[in-house]
C-alpha cells in the first residue's frame, strides 16, 4: 500500500509507480496531510464525495482547505481555502464543476474547482449542516442540519422551502429521489439510503435490522439481521452496478466498530468488507460508476480502495462441473459422478486394469510422404483444396496457418540466446541504411536481423536479408520469435543454393528460372537478350524482395498462402509467372533503366492470374528442367536446437569478414584520427572563434567605452549647465534671500522706530499726564495752604493776643534763653539745608546716570538692552530711595510719636498753668522748638515726594491744624515756591534730555535710509 502526504503542496501526483492493490485490503493508496507549522502533525480530513463521473472526489480537512483528486489522471490540486472545517460536501450534477460546501459558521458556499472561485453564498441554517443532496435534475439541492430540512435553487441559490419540526425529533438524513416524496413509519431509525431508480429504501438505525421499503407500494419488503458484532448502522451506500440499470443489488453497512461490510440486498450474504476495528471508518463515499471507494478514518487520512480487487473473488466464475465416470465389468452399469472443482482420477476398478498408452511425438511429415497431416492436426491437403476453392486462407487465421504450415518448433530457450547476443555490429547502422516511420517496426527488424546473423555468420554479410525479412517482420512484429522462425524457414527452404555464389546472386537459381522462361517463352527470352537484359535484371529483384515491391499487401499475402502450401519451387515459377503475366509491357521496354524500373515497382496485373500461371507452370514444366529436380522438399526447422546453416562458400565469408572487420578497424582508426582532428580542427575554430569574439568583445568594449565617453561627457556638459543654472539659481535666491533680510531688516527697524515712537508718545503722556497731576496737586497745595493761611491766620491773631499779655512777662526772663535755642535752630537749619543739599546731589547724580544709558542705547542703535538697563538702574535707585524713604517714613513715626507725646505733656501744661508760669514758658519754648524741627523734616519730605508724584504731606496738615503750632509762624516765615524752583528745574532738563534723543533717532533713520538705498 502506497502512502502519498500531501502537505503544503498545491498540486502533484497520487503515486509515483503504479498502485498493485492486495486482494485482501484492495487499497489503492492512502492519502494523509502533514502541517509543518504545526510540528508535522497530521491534519485530519472530515469529507469526500465524488463527482458525477466517477473519475475524481472532493476532500476537505479540518483547516478548511479543499483538494480535489483525480484517480483517471493519477493528480491532486488545492482548490480552495475556507479557513474553517468542513461539515459536508456535494457535487452539482448540472454545472460539473461546481460544487457545495457546508461550513461551520452554518453557511453554505458554492465554489468553481476551475477557476477557483466563489459562486455564491447561502444561510439561513441555526446549526451544522450534516448532509446535502442534490436532485438528479441539478435544479434542486436539500441541506440537513439537526433542526431544519432546506430546499435551495440552484439556478438563483435561493431558499424554495424550510422543513421544520419538534426539537425532541432530530432530522437524520432528507434526500431527493426521481419518483414522488413519501415517508415511512419506523422505530429507532437513524439513517435512511435509496437506491439510484428511486424505487427501494434501506434504512438502518440502533439495532442489527436492515428495513428494505417499497416506495411506490410504501410497504415493508424485507428485513435483515446482521451479524451479531453490528449493534448500530452509522451509514448506508449502495454499491452501483454499470449492468443493473440502476438497481444495485450490493448494499453497503458501516457498524458502530467502524467497518463497512458489503452484502447482497438478495441473498443478504456477505460480500467482503473494508476497514478495521483500530482505525474505523467514519465517512465513505462510493462512485457513481462503482469502480473506487474513498473512506475516511479515524486517524483523520483518506484510503482509496479499487472495487475490482475488492470482488475478484466475488465475480470468479464457478468451478466447472467434471463428469466421471467408473467403468465395471462388461454386464454392469457404468457409475457417472458430476462434481464441481478439478478433475479427479477416478478409483480404480480391482476387476481389470488397462495398460498405459504412451504416447509418442507426432512424426515430421514432409512434403513427398502420402501423410497429410501437421503437428497441430492440420491436413496438408484440406488446406490446399481450401485454398485451391477460396485462393486464400482466411484472414483471421492465416498466421496459424502458416505456422501449421511451416511446422515451428518455437524453441525459446534457442531464440533467447540469440536474442541475449544483443545488436550484431553488422546492423547497428540499419536505420541510416534502411530508415523505417516506426521506431517499433524498426527496432523488431534490427532485433530479427541480428539473431539471424548470431545463428549464421553468411546473415550478417548478406546486403539483402533484410528485404527479405520486413515483410514477415511486419506481420509478426509483436512476437519475434515466430518471426525469427519463419524467417529462417523461408531462407532454409525457399533460398535453398542463393548463397553458394556469394557474394555475387545465385547463378544457378536464376539459371533455373531462364530455363523455364526458355522453354514456356521463348520469345520474350529472346526480347531480353536483345535488349542486353539478363536474369539479374528481371528475376533476382522479384527474389531478393520477395515480390514485396511489385505487390500490394493482400495480393503479397495470396501469394505466399500458395507459396506455403506447395514445393519450395513454387517461388521460382511464381517469378516467372510473374513475368509471363506481365509479357505485354515488357515488349515494349527496350531501355536497361525501364526495366529497372519496372521490376523494383509495382504494376497492373491480376494476382489470381499469377498464381494460376504458376500452377500451369508447376504441373506443364518438363522434369528435366522443373526446379523440383534441383531443389529439395521442404525440411522445417529441428527442436531444441536451430540447425547448422553452412551452405555459403565459408572461405569468401570468412574473408569477407576478415576484410570487414580489418576495414572496420581502419574505419576506426580512420574514425579516430578523424576524430582526433575533428577535435583539433573544432578546437582551432573554437579558438579562432574565441579570438573572434575576443576582438569581436574588444571592438564592443572600445565602442561601448567610447559611447560611454560620449554620454559621460554629454552627462558632464549637461551637468556644467545643471551647475550653472544651479549658481544662478542660487544667486537669485541670494539676492532674494537678501533682499528678503534688507526687506525683514527694514520692517525691524520701522517696527523698532515705531516702538520707539510709541515709546516717546507714551513718555510725552506720562509727563503730560505727571505735569497735570502735579499742577493739580501743587493747586490743591496751595489752597489747602490757603486755608491752613487763613486759620493760621484766626489762631495767629488769637495766639498774638494771648502772646502779647504773656510775651510782656516772660519776655524778659526767657530773652538769654530764646537767643540759646535760637542759635541751636539756626544749626538745626543748617544741617537740614546739608541734607537738602545732599539730596539734590544724588538727584543729580541719577540724571548722570540715565543720561549715560540714553548714550550707550544711542551708540548700540536702538539695541533692546538699553530699556532693560535703564530699568534695572532706575528699579535699583528706586530701591535705595525707596529705602531711604523707609527710613524718613521711620524718623517720621518717631517724630510723630514724639509730638504726640508733647501734644499730651502741653495739654498737661495748660492745666498745672497756674503752678507756675516760668515752668510754662520753658514748655513752651521747648514746644515751638520741636515744632519747627518737626517742619523743617516735613518740608523735606514733601519736597522729595513731590518728585515721586506724593501727595501733600498729611504730617504738615496735621501740625497745621493743631492750635499750638500758629506761634512757631510768627518766629518762622514758611514759603511753597521753594521746591517748584527745584521740580521746575528738574522738567526742563527732562524734556531737553528727550528733545536730544528725538533728534538723535531722526538723524540715525535718514543715515539707514539714505545707505539702504
Amino acid at each position: 500500500m502506497q502512502t502519498v502526504d500531501v502537505g503544503s503542496k498545491e498540486d502533484g501526483k497520487l503515486w509515483y509507480r503504479k498502485p498493485n492493490p492486495s486482494l485482501s485490503n484492495g487499497i489503492l493508496v492512502s492519502v494523509i496531510r502533514s502541517a509543518a507549522a504545526h510540528g508535522n502533525r497530521s491534519v485530519r480530513f472530515l469529507q469526500a464525495t465524488f463527482d458525477t463521473t466517477g473519475d475524481s472526489f472532493l476532500a476537505a480537512d479540518h483547516h478548511g482547505n479543499i483538494y480535489v483528486f483525480d484517480i483517471t489522471q493519477n493528480r491532486f490540486q488545492l482548490v480552495q481555502r475556507t479557513g474553517q472545517a468542513c461539515t459536508a460536501l456535494a457535487f452539482t450534477l448540472r454545472r460539473t464543476s461546481e460544487y457545495l460546501v457546508a461550513l461551520a459558521d452554518y453557511s453554505i458556499k458554492c465554489f468553481d474547482k476551475d477557476t477557483k472561485q466563489l459562486v455564491s453564498w447561502m444561510r439561513g441554517h441555526e446549526g451544522a449542516v450534516s448532509s446535502i443532496s442534490v436532485h438528479s435534475s441539478g435544479r434542486y439541492a436539500i441541506s440537513t442540519s439537526s433542526d431544519t430540512a432546506q430546499l435551495w435553487d440552484l439556478d438563483t441559490f435561493q431558499r424554495k422551502r424550510k422543513l421544520n419540526i419538534r426539537q425532541s425529533v432530530g432530522i437524520q438524513k432528507v434526500f431527493a429521489v426521481f419518483a414522488q416524496t413519501r415517508f415511512c413509519k419506523g422505530t429507532g431509525c437513524t439513517y435512511l439510503q435509496h437506491f439510484e431508480d428511486g424505487k427501494t429504501l434501506a434504512v438502518g438505525g440502533r439495532s442489527s435490522l436492515i428495513h428494505l421499503w417499497c416506495l411506490d407500494s410504501q410497504k415493508l419488503m424485507r428485513v435483515a439481521q446482521m451479524p451479531p458484532n453490528v449493534r448500530t448502522v452509522r451509514h448506508l451506500e449502495f454499491l452501483p452496478d454499470s449492468f443493473d440499470r440502476g438497481s444495485s443489488q450490493i448494499l453497503g453497512i458501516l457498524s458502530q466498530d467502524g467497518i463497512m461490510r458489503f452484502t447482497n440486498i438478495q441473498t443478504f450474504k456477505p460480500l467482503f468488507e473494508i476497514g478495521s476495528i483500530d482505525n474505523g471508518i467514519t465517512g465513505v463515499s462510493i462512485c457513481s460508476k462503482g469502480r473506487h471507494i474513498v473512506t475516511v478514518i479515524d486517524s483523520g487520512a483518506l484510503n482509496i480502495y479499487s472495487v475490482e480487487n475488492l470482488t475478484r473473488e466475488v465475480n470468479k466464475p464457478p468451478k466447472p462441473l467434471v463428469m466421471m465416470g467408473t467403468q465395471g465389468s462388461e454386464n454392469s452399469r457404468a457409475t457417472v459422478k458430476v462434481q464441481a472443482g478439478t478433475v479427479q482420477r477416478p478409483a480404480k476398478t480391482p476387476r481389470r486394469v488397462h495398460p498405459a498408452k504412451k504416447l509418442q511425438p507426432p512424426a515430421v511429415i514432409t512434403g513427398d510422404g502420402p501423410e497429410t497431416g501437421q503437428r497441430d492436426g492440420l491436413s496438408k491437403k484440406r488446406l490446399q483444396k481450401v485454398l485451391k476453392a477460396f485462393g486464400e486462407y482466411p484472414s483471421k487465421y492465416r498466421m496459424f496457418v502458416w505456422r501449421s504450415l511451416l511446422c515451428l518448433p518455437e524453441n525459446h530457450c534457442a531464440f533467447s540466446s540469440l536474442m541475449q547476443k544483443g545488436v550484431h555490429p553488422a546492423f547497428v547502422t540499419l536505420h541510416e541504411r534502411y530508415p523505417i516511420k516506426s521506431p517499433k517496426l524498426q527496432r523488431g527488424l534490427q532485433r530479427v536481423l541480428s539473431a539471424l546473423a548470431h545463428w549464421s555468420a553468411i546473415f550478417g554479410e548478406t546486403d539483402y536479408l533484410p528485404l527479405v525479412a520486413f515483410p514477415f517482420v511486419k506481420l509478426f512484429q509483436n512476437n519475434p520469435l515466430i518471426c525469427f522462425e519463419v524467417v529462417a524457414t523461408v531462407i532454409v527452404n525457399w533460398c535453398q543454393h542463393w548463397f553458394e555464389y556469394f557474394p555475387n546472386p545465385p547463378l544457378n537459381v536464376l539459371s533455373m528460372v531462364e530455363n523455364v522462361l526458355a522453354h514456356h517463352d521463348k520469345s520474350l527470352l529472346q526480347h531480353f537478350v536483345n535488349c542486353g537484359i539478363t536474369s539479374q535484371m528481371y528475376a533476382w529483384p522479384l527474389l531478393e524482395t520477395l515480390f514485396s515491391e511489385v505487390l500490394t499487401q493482400d495480393e503479397w499475402l495470396r501469394l505466399f498462402d500458395n507459396i506455403f502450401s506447395n514445393h519450395p519451387s513454387f517461388l521460382l515459377m511464381a517469378v516467372v509467372a510473374y513475368i509471363a503475366c506481365c509479357r505485354a509491357p515488357l515488349l515494349q521496354l527496350t531501355l536497361r533503366e525501364d526495366f529497372e524500373y519496372f521490376f523494383h515497382h509495382r504494376n497492373n496485373f491480376a494476382i489470381s492470374e499469377m498464381i494460376k500461371e504458376a500452377y500451369h507452370l508447376m504441373d506443364s514444366t518438363q522434369a528435366d528442367i522443373h526446379p523440383r529436380c534441383m531443389l529439395t522438399d521442404f525440411e522445417p526447422l529441428t527442436a531444441g536446437q536451430y540447425p547448422v546453416f553452412n551452405k555459403y562458400p565459408t572461405f569468401i565469408v570468412e574473408y569477407q569478414s576478415k576484410e570487414r572487420e580489418r576495414i572496420r578497424q581502419q574505419e576506426l582508426e580512420y574514425l579516430r584520427e578523424r576524430q582526433a582532428v575533428q577535435e583539433l580542427r573544432s578546437e582551432a575554430v573554437r579558438q579562432q572563434a574565441e579570438d573572434e569574439a575576443w576582438y569581436v568583445q574588444q571592438e564592443l568594449l572600445q565602442q561601448a567605452e567610447e559611447q560611454r565617453r560620449r554620454i559621460l561627457q554629454q552627462e558632464e556638459e549637461k551637468l556644467t549647465e545643471q551647475r550653472a543654472r544651479l549658481a544662478a539659481m542660487k544667486r537669485e535666491l541670494k539676492v532674494k534671500e537678501l533682499q528678503m533680510v534688507d526687506a525683514a531688516r527694514r520692517r525691524f527697524l520701522k517696527h523698532q522706530q515705531d516702538q520707539r515712537k510709541i515709546q516717546l508718545r507714551r513718555l510725552d503722556d506720562e509727563i503730560q499726564r505727571k505735569m497735570a497731576l502735579r499742577d493739580q496737586e501743587t493747586a490743591a497745595a496751595v489752597q489747602d495752604v490757603e486755608v491752613r493761611q487763613m486759620e493760621l491766620d484766626a489762631q495767629r491773631h488769637v495766639f498774638e493776643q494771648q502772646l502779647t499779655k504773656e510775651q510782656e512777662r516772660v519776655n524778659q526772663g526767657v530773652t538769654a534763653e530764646i537767643d540759646t535755642w535760637r542759635r541751636r535752630a539756626e544749626l538745626d537749619e543748617t544741617t537740614f539745608q546739608n541734607l537738602l543739599q545732599s539730596d539734590t546731589d544724588l538727584s543729580q547724580e541719577t540724571k548722570r546716570v540715565l543720561e549715560a544709558s540714553l548714550t550707550e542705547a544711542e551708540q548700540l542703535d536702538a539695541d533692546l538692552q538699553w530699556k532693560t538697563e535703564v530699568l534695572k538702574r532706575l528699579e535699583k535707585a528706586d530701591a535705595e530711595q525707596q529705602k531711604h524713604h523707609q527710613h524718613l517714613a521711620e524718623l517720621n513715626r518717631e517724630t510723630r510719636a514724639k509730638e504726640e507725646e508733647l501734644v499730651h505733656i502741653m495739654m498737661k501744661m495748660e492745666d498745672k498753668k497756674v503752678r507756675g508760669k516760668r515752668n510754662g514758658q520753658h514748655i513752651y519754648i521747648q514746644h515751638l522748638l520741636a515744632c519747627r524741627c518737626y517742619m523743617s523734616h516735613d518740608l523735606f519730605l514733601a519736597d522729595s515726594q513731590s518728585e515721586r508724584n506724593l501727595g501733600p504731606p498729611c504730617s504738615s496738615r496735621r501740625l497745621l491744624n493743631k492750635p499750638e503750632f500758629s506761634k512757631s509762624l510768627n518766629k518762622q516765615p514758611f514759603s511753597l515756591d521753594r521746591g517748584r524752583a527745584e521740580l521746575d528745574h528738574k522738567e526742563r532738563e527732562l524734556m531737553q534730555v528727550v528733545r536730544d534723543l528725538r533728534q538723535k533717532m531722526a538723524r540715525n533713520g535718514a543715515e539707514y535710509s539714505s545707505s539702504s538705498r
